[in-house]
């Protein structure tokens, strides 16, 4: 029979002033750190909170059988085979696992952190906030066969289609200037595919992909959608899984992210809300939506066309 676990992490310090660390930003080398000031976090008066009080069945092995609705609220109905149903499915590391920097050192701030999700991200300075979330829609278009929708442009523009290079063509970049060269035989393994995915970090990042991506209501908000905001420094998180209150209709969401230096993609809590953490809820008042790392606003909400 399965435990269920109440859980209260550390308090959170979170204020108007406080500042944020660089974050995944786009520029061709992700090894070398940017020259730019750090961000202030765009947020008015916001109180100190403790965060969060929340149950969990500490045997669950993913997303869905983790972490667990709060009373009177199911989650939403998703499709079988669909991006929404990977999110919620994600395999999660054991409970009370750290998040890794991609070097194996730990992340020393367990408690922005839920839960976080097992899957590796190699051993160099990739796979940061965008790229995770790149990451996650490659990964689940490739297990459905679907190699034709693999697609992601680098921030000059320029579209990388996995279809060809899975014809054997790789990527020729010169300046500004990138371009296909004919330089090995077809193939599609998972390695072929991991490859590709190492080349869309390196030239690819908030700015390209919140390009790529149209923007949603609010209101309208599904699994899978993205918050971001492209620049450098610039920040994206997914969102992995919703819940419905159905006689009142309000909707709840989790936060999934990456941050830099590349590290393990992590399920985030609620800083605003220890009661109702990691879970957010779609009734807020105001403009901004603060997570523990970035500040995001409601018109950064965006989709996978």
């Amino acid at each position: 029979m399965k435990k269920i676990l109440n859980i209260t992490l550390k308090c959170l310090m979170v204020s108007i002033l406080s500042t944020q660390l660089l974050a995944c930003t786009n520029i061709q080398l992700k090894g070398e750190v940017p020259n730019t000031e750090d961000q202030e976090i765009k947020v008015d008066k916001i109180p100190e909170t403790q965060l969060p009080k929340q149950s969990l069945v500490v045997e669950g092995a993913t997303i869905k059988t983790r972490i667990l609705t709060p009373i009177d609220f199911k989650r939403v109905t998703v499709a079988d085979g669909s991006y929404a149903e990977y999110l919620r499915t994600l395999h999660l590391k054991p409970h009370g696992s750290p998040v890794l920097y991609y070097n194996g050192a730990e992340k020393n701030k367990s408690n922005i952190y839920m839960a976080v999700v097992d899957m590796e991200i190699g051993d160099r300075d990739l796979q940061q906030c965008a790229d995770a979330i790149m990451r996650l829609r490659g990964e689940y278009l490739y297990g459905m066969g679907a190699y034709e929708k693999i697609h992601f442009n680098f921030t000059n523009g320029f579209r990388v289609d996995y279809s060809k290079w899975m014809e054997g063509y790789r990527i020729v970049v010169e300046g500004n200037r990138s371009f296909w060269v004919k330089r090995t035989e077809p193939s599609n393994t998972y390695q072929d595919f991991r490859r590709y995915m190492d080349i869309i970090f390196i030239y690819a990042g908030t700015i390209s992909l919140e390009n790529e991506l149209i923007s949603v209501d609010l209101n309208e908000m599904e699994i899978g959608d993205v918050f971001i905001q492209g620049g450098s420094p610039g920040h994206a998180v997914v969102v992995v899984d919703m819940a419905v209150n159905e006689p009142t209709g309000e909707k709840l969401f989790l936060l999934a992210q990456s941050y830099m230096p590349a590290q393990e993609t992590q399920i985030l809590v609620n800083p605003m809300d220890r009661d109702l953490s990691p879970w957010y809820s779609l009734n807020f008042e105001g403009e901004i939506i603060p997570t523990p790392e970035w500040t995001f606003k409601r018109s950064d909400l965006k989709r996978f066309p």
